[in-house]
């Protein structure tokens, strides 16, 4: 008799009845015309019945915080129906995922036919010890928010391609890959543009209470410094403990889009490599010592910054592309996989082929997330959202955690950071000034419910990518294959970010001066 299969954990099996739903839902594609359909009946609801919120918000243009009064935009008409059928093409082609996916993949598609991504996984997985490849994946997954959404499109591939290599299952290193890319979207060692924009905000609301505070990007720098690690722990953790096992052993079952990274490397591939790494190296420098000069081009022409408003950020995909192909390519001449153009030509052709579903959901999703923007409904909800908070009388730490709670919800039906900052912090920093709590740690507290949440939130636009590439490995799989993977990353960095901001503060009320970043109190008038 064979040995008893071991009974799953109460978790394992909520998951997995999570993803036998999610699976016999329909395709994604129409998952997105249903919800799409669903907005446009909403909005002709609430438009009839006079749905409204108020609250204050940051113009952009005016630099100044207004009350804003926000109606429901009915779809539900004749007007509503003309701006459908105008915008429909302008919806697909300003998706900011598919852009950028389109124009990765000419560099990645070239990585992989020519064998330079194939030769350099096999690399890595000869120096790197097995059990520092979920940390990797996982720490690697949260630096890359540094470059904008060059994680989504370049790291999660990668991420799935490394763990098959070392004989883990590629569905792992893909929920790996993006609970660092997308949970721990505000953690990172480094100053970005996220920082830049967020203290922006913070700073324009907490001046309409005091005119001589001020918020610096750097406002939250040490505590998004320890949350890195501590999302890479949580994320280890939950990626060995809960997903690996859940999933099981890997099983052939893909698309036959995959190329694969198999076989022990020639001389010549040796060689192909060794220089194909140096060009990498060398355009990799080239992009740094770019950036260095105070009038270079990198930099914003106007204000000088490599964060806000630059060219390197601007054009962080074209940059990245420019890295994967040159290499790639010389990669390719060195073994004779590229014997001429039309070779290099046919690596592009097939590297948009195998996303062609993604170009498809990319439509649909493009429609969704424009209807969901235009009516107003994401808006009302904050402002709502906003009322009910305004009215608890709690701690500051109970306040904070409830605060987390709010903007984590309010993110699943609202994706922009930026959008829906700009609805809060006119709203919670004065009113949370009043008792105490400074506006870092309102923005910093605000960061951590929108990152857990973009793990399970429908409205990221890159939900349809990232299925895609799950195609790649199990053509079987779905929303609810992706969703029941993500739902342990997200309530536990929800939990765990909320346990460690709880601890901060607890320290500053003991006298502990704990700061969030250079000259960033935890608390208010203290």
């Amino acid at each position: 008799m064979g040995k008893t299969e071991k009974k799953k954990s109460w978790m394992l099996r909520f998951l997995d009845k999570i993803e036998v739903a999610g699976n016999k839902l329909p395709h994604p594609l129409t998952i997105f015309f249903y919800l799409a359909v669903a907005v446009v009946i909403i909005s002709g609801i609430g438009a009839a019945m006079g749905w409204s919120a108020s609250g204050e918000t940051y113009n952009s243009a005016t630099g100044v915080v207004e009350t804003t009064t926000v109606s429901i935009v009915s779809l539900f008409s004749v007007d509503g129906l003309r701006y459908m059928l105008t915008s429909a093409v302008s919806n697909f082609t300003s998706y900011a995922p598919l852009g950028f996916t389109i124009v990765i993949m000419l560099g990645i598609g070239v990585a992989e036919s020519s064998g330079w991504l194939n030769g350099l996984i096999r690399k890595v997985v000869k120096v790197t010890p097995a059990f520092l490849v979920t940390p990797m994946v996982v720490f690697i997954g949260v630096m890359t928010n540094i470059a904008e959404n060059a994680g989504y499109v370049v790291f999660i591939p990668l991420a799935a391609m490394i763990f098959k290599a070392y004989k883990k299952h590629p569905l792992a290193g893909i929920a790996a890959g993006f609970a660092g890319v997308s949970g721990g979207f505000s953690a990172n060692l480094l100053i970005g543009s996220t920082d830049a924009i967020l203290s922006g905000f913070s700073d324009a609301a907490a001046k309409t209470l005091d005119p001589t505070y001020s918020v610096s990007p750097l406002s939250n720098w040490f505590f998004m410094i320890v949350s890195t690690f501590w999302i890479t722990i949580i994320g280890t953790l939950i990626t060995e403990k809960i997903v690996i096992p859940r999933l099981g052993p890997y099983k052939e079952n893909g698309d036959g889009s995959l190329v694969e990274p198999t076989g022990e490397m020639t001389a010549k591939e040796e060689k192909a490599l060794k220089i194909a790494n140096w060009v990498f190296v060398g355009i990799a420098a080239l992009y740094v010592i770019s950036c260095i000069p105070a009038n270079s081009f990198m930099r914003n022409p106007e204000t000088g910054s490599l964060i806000d408003g630059s060219t390197l950020l601007n054009s962080i995909i074209p940059l990245f592309t420019i890295l994967f192909f040159v290499p790639s390519f010389v990669y390719g001449k060195i073994c004779g996989t590229f014997k001429n153009d039309k070779d290099v030509v046919a690596s592009f052709s097939k590297s948009i082929a195998s996303i062609s579903g993604f170009i498809a959901m990319a439509f649909m999703a493009a429609q969704f997330t424009n209807y969901f923007s235009r009516t107003n409904i994401g808006k009302i909800l904050s402002f709502k959202g906003a009322e009910l908070l305004q009215a608890i009388n709690m701690n500051p730490i109970a306040l904070m955690i409830c605060f987390i709670i709010l903007s984590g919800f309010i993110n699943l039906f609202m994706a922009s950071a930026s959008a829906k900052y700009a609805i809060f912090a006119p709203v919670f920093i004065p009113m949370f000034m009043k008792m105490g709590i400074s506006p870092e740690l309102t923005q910093a507290a605000y960061r951590i419910g929108d990152s857990s949440m973009n793990l399970i939130a429908p409205v990221l636009a890159w939900i349809p990518y990232i299925l895609t590439i799950m195609k790649k490995y199990d053509k079987d799989s779905g929303w609810g294959t992706l969703v029941s993977s993500m739902v342990p990353y997200s309530f536990a960095f929800l939990i765990g970010w909320s346990i460690l901001m709880a601890i901060w503060m607890g320290l500053n009320m003991m006298g502990i001066n704990l700061p969030l970043g250079p000259g960033a109190p935890v608390f208010y008038g203290m």
